[in-house]
């Protein structure tokens, strides 16, 4: 089979099936190999590992993952694409397609009845729209998944991998931060797919940290409060965290709470870094605590 990831192998199977992209769903087939080339190196993908596939759209990717995995598990929401990945790759034992929303896919039972014993990677070329909320579902569902290699928007791209004091860092970059490390893989640009974007994309690989990479006691109330911070990004903490923390301090304990803390009232979320909010989490604790022992 020819490389669909290439202007001419595109062309042939948009001619060769009845489809009509939908806005909605953000579809931009990639047509270039050396970009696929680079997905599949940066995945790391073996015949001992099972790949997630989120969003095949035509198959570009899945083809080259089918050819490096052990097992690919595509997972794809848009009806007219099913026949096609159905005719192009369903007589592969090792590709199992589920039509559906990833957002409403048990992904813990799909691993656990298709493929236990492997290592389970992901690779998506997720809908700009949608990247953050599926991302996040990945990383927050306690979920056996070694690495996730994504193609985002730039821009997506660049706030996940900021350092604190920048404007793109935000509360998705520290939260991130907290479950994985972030390495940039390839800038893409817009010429590299078919229909051509309106901005240019990039392709991340997130590793996951296989035990947490702070000392922090309550991960919830500090994923809260990070949540909190960035808010209202003009706002000192103090005012971020007694409008939207919900901490159970008042904000005058809240304000003796982050002076102690050496952290300071009048401090902005956004200078903080993942190891900062851990430790304020955990002295917010120990604060409330002395308060209800006295």
């Amino acid at each position: 089979m020819n490389r669909i990831a290439t202007p001419e192998g595109t062309k042939a199977i948009l001619n060769k099936y009845p489809f009509a992209f939908q806005k909605k769903f953000g579809q931009n087939f990639l047509i270039d190999p050396r970009v696929l080339d680079k997905i599949i190196a940066a995945a790391d993908i073996t015949k001992e590992d099972c790949v997630i596939e989120i969003g095949p759209g035509i198959g570009s990717v899945t083809q080259a993952l089918l050819e490096n995995a052990g097992k690919v598990i595509s997972i794809e929401i848009d009806d007219q694409l099913i026949p096609i990945l159905k005719e192009e790759y369903g007589h592969n034992e090792h590709f199992k397609l589920i039509h559906k929303d990833v957002l409403k896919v048990d992904l813990k039972s799909l691993i656990e009845e298709e493929s236990p014993n492997r290592k389970i990677k992901v690779v998506a070329n997720l809908p700009y729209y949608i990247t953050t909320p599926i991302i996040m579902m990945l990383l927050e569902h306690n979920l056996p998944i070694e690495s996730i290699t994504v193609m985002v928007q730039k821009e997506v791209a660049d706030r996940m991998a900021s350092k604190p004091g920048n404007k793109q860092y935000g509360a998705i970059t520290v939260a991130m931060n907290y479950y994985c490390s972030t390495s940039l893989v390839a800038n893409v640009p817009q010429n590299c797919f078919m229909p051509r974007p309106n901005v240019d994309s990039a392709v991340i690989k997130l590793s996951l940290h296989e035990k947490s990479i702070v000392d922090v006691d309550n991960a919830e109330q500090m994923l809260k409060i990070i949540k909190a911070a960035f808010s209202q990004r003009r706002k000192t903490l103090l005012n971020t965290l007694a409008s939207n923390g919900n901490l159970g301090l008042d904000k005058e304990d809240l304000k003796n709470a982050l002076e102690e803390s050496g952290i300071g009232a009048s401090t902005r979320g956004e200078t903080l870094s993942l190891e900062d909010y851990a430790m304020l989490s955990n002295f917010i604790d120990n604060y409330r605590k002395k308060l209800i022992d006295k």
